[in-house]
């Protein structure tokens, strides 16, 4: 009888230690099926500053850009894009073009690991134009580029961003654009740095054109920087900045089509309402488009509004983006 009762003790202890066993192991199943649902819906992104953020106070003085990589850690970005333009000395290209972009990128380079950010890509402007009809000034462009290449493999950038700008006949365009991609291409795959085109105006703000370009030049060195704004075509009087915009490509079509290319995000603004939305573009259809090409890698804040502190505009920006993503489906 003794032995029937601790046999039937132990028969019982073993029903629940395996009942708390499977208990545990759906609780553990559990939580990794909700684990990995919050996975599925969340981004591996990093968050960048574009320079053109500040280029108010940076042109009026009243910021130095050389301290820009300071600026932006200490605005909460782990990353910096720079705006070449905003740099006096490399301005315009001179005889000694080569030797100050290559000190700018050394001063930068050491600029960005003091104050420990990461420098993501150089925006190249007033470099000469990669559509140009003039077959010399079109050679003397891409040259010019290949400097900011090499600037960017100093500075551990990954990319430059280009403009192609130049012929107006769009089939020529085409065919210029895709010739001076090819060279920087190879080029870039030489170095292990990138060249991207933005939606920019002109040509490049119509996405199935730029489109078309990227399938010809078909190398892994070439991509897009989508730009949630740049969508106008043309303005009045053929102007390239500045005056009103007769045709507009649709914004959210556009970044649809640019994002399967992309190695970089400008998430640009304009302005907000008291709830922090952006006034101007659904911050929330954008970014669930961004996060379904399963983009991965640096989204850049590039506030281009009016208000007077243009550093509020940027945390603005930089809150609206981290909320699309906590939204995200």
């Amino acid at each position: 009888m003794k032995n029937f009762i601790i046999g039937s003790i132990i028969v019982f202890l073993g029903f629940i230690s395996c009942k708390n066993e499977v208990k545990i192991k759906d609780e553990n199943a559990f939580a990794k099926a909700e684990k990995e649902e919050v996975a599925s819906t969340a981004m591996n992104i990093q968050h960048s500053l574009a320079q053109w953020s500040l280029h108010k106070p940076f042109l009026d003085g009243t910021l130095d850009p050389l301290n820009f990589p300071a600026i932006a850690r200490d605005l909460g970005f782990s990353g910096v894009e720079y705006v070449t333009q905003l740099y006096p000395s490399v301005q315009s290209v001179g005889p000694n073009y080569r030797e100050d972009v290559m000190k700018l990128a050394t001063t930068l380079s050491k600029n960005a690991k003091q104050a420990e950010v990461e420098s993501v890509l150089l925006m190249v402007d007033n470099a000469g134009e990669l559509a140009d009809p003039d077959p010399e000034k079109l050679a003397a462009a891409i040259e010019n580029h290949k400097i900011w290449m090499d600037a960017a493999k100093v500075m551990g950038a990954h990319s430059i961003r280009a403009n192609l700008f130049g012929e107006l006949d769009p089939e020529q365009w085409h065919k210029i654009s895709v010739a001076s991609l090819k060279e920087l291409g190879a080029y870039g795959e030489e170095l292990g740095v990138n060249i991207l085109i933005e939606n920019h105006g002109g040509w490049s703000s119509d996405a199935t054109k730029l489109v078309a370009v990227m399938e010809e030049v078909n190398m892994p060195t070439v991509g897009t920087l989508p730009d949630f704004g740049n969508f106008c075509i043309k303005r009045e009087g053929g102007a390239r900045w500045g005056a009103p915009c007769i045709e507009t490509y649709d914004t959210y079509k556009g970044i649809k089509q640019l994002m399967p290319y992309a190695k970089g995000v400008s998430a640009k603004s304009y302005e907000f309402d008291n709830d922090g939305n952006e006034t101007t573009l659904d911050y929330q259809q954008l970014m669930q488009i961004v996060k379904d090409s399963g983009f991965e890698g640096y989204v850049g804040t590039e506030y281009e509004g009016s208000l007077d502190d243009p550093m509020e505009g940027v945390k603005l920006t930089k809150a609206l983006v981290e909320n699309s993503i906590e939204n995200l489906k």
